[in-house]
């Protein structure tokens, strides 16, 4: 699993370096464009005749500020997350064909609870629970505090709060069994979602956020996104290795915390746009590309 975990790093490396690469490149190749160029007489004029409604649009496609394009390109992936758990809530409630596959993953795993993975899989699940995830936000609210990062301290509370209510409705709503529990471990909720993967998704994804968005190069946030990315991850497989959730009870969790840390993403960078984040008051999130190619520091 550690040489998976590593080479998938360096995949996503590379991977992040041609996104940032043609992110950087997008504005002045649709800027060059003889479709942009053409449809200039047709903005002046639409500029004119609505211009508060013209501004605004352009100030919510604009993709050198963060929130302009990439504000709204969050907005929209949270309402698409909200719709694709619809629809996987619809499934489960309905489709055979998804409790059928369900109870195929969960049957190839009961071979491997055997020691120690099954305490190794306890430890990383007890980071999803209630008590952990609360004990987070409570000690990141207090170094946020000392950072005077406030803007950053609304935006993690509505993410877990909203997370957490919006789990416990599911759960009562839709009322789904617990699949055949085979180790030692005692659950009283509902099964769908997921809470530890909700709560996870939503939570440590938001501090990796709050954690890279200060951080002086791309390499770095890099890192830290990386490392985040596989907490919830195996927080999520954990649910599934130890037989206490179904796939698409951790699917779900993932979706609803999705939606909530976009939430969040999208509360912190438009109330932190005095661009106290970064030390060189920049506010481009590609600027330093050169150094996640480089390897800087």
């Amino acid at each position: 699993m550690v040489a998976f975990i590593l080479i998938a790093h360096e995949i996503a490396r590379h991977v992040a370096m041609l996104l940032l690469k043609f992110a950087q490149r997008l504005p002045g190749t649709v800027a060059s464009s003889q479709t942009w160029k053409g449809s200039e007489a047709f903005r002046s004029r639409l500029g004119a005749r609505y211009p508060i409604l013209f501004g605004f649009i352009c100030d919510r496609t604009d993709p050198r500020r963060s929130t302009g394009l990439l504000l709204t390109l969050m907005i929209v992936a949270a309402f698409y997350l909200a719709a694709l758990f619809s629809g996987l809530s619809e499934d489960i409630l309905e489709a055979e064909e998804t409790i059928r596959i369900d109870n195929v993953v969960n049957a190839a795993f009961a071979p491997w609870h055997v020691e120690p993975l099954v305490s190794i899989f306890f430890w990383i699940t007890a980071l999803g629970s209630s008590p952990s995830i609360i004990s987070a936000v409570i000690i990141s609210t207090g170094f946020l505090w000392s950072q005077r990062r406030f803007y950053i301290i609304l935006p993690l509370w509505v993410t877990c709060l909203g997370a957490l209510a919006t789990t416990s409705i599911g759960k009562f709503l839709i009322g789904r069994h617990r699949p055949e529990i085979t180790i030692d471990v005692t659950v009283m909720t509902s099964s769908f979602p997921s809470g530890h993967a909700t709560a996870a998704m939503a939570v440590y994804g938001f501090l990796g956020y709050a954690i890279a968005r200060v951080l002086p190069s791309v390499r770095e946030r890099f890192e830290v996104g990386y490392g985040t990315v596989v907490l919830i991850l195996l927080i999520g497989f954990s649910r599934i290795f130890l037989s206490v959730h179904y796939f698409t009870d951790v699917i779900g969790g993932f979706l609803v915390g999705g939606f909530w840390l976009l939430i969040g993403f999208t509360i912190a960078e438009w109330t932190g746009t005095d661009k106290l984040n970064r030390p060189d008051g920049s506010d481009d999130p590609i600027k330093d590309l050169s150094m996640l190619r480089d390897g800087g520091p």
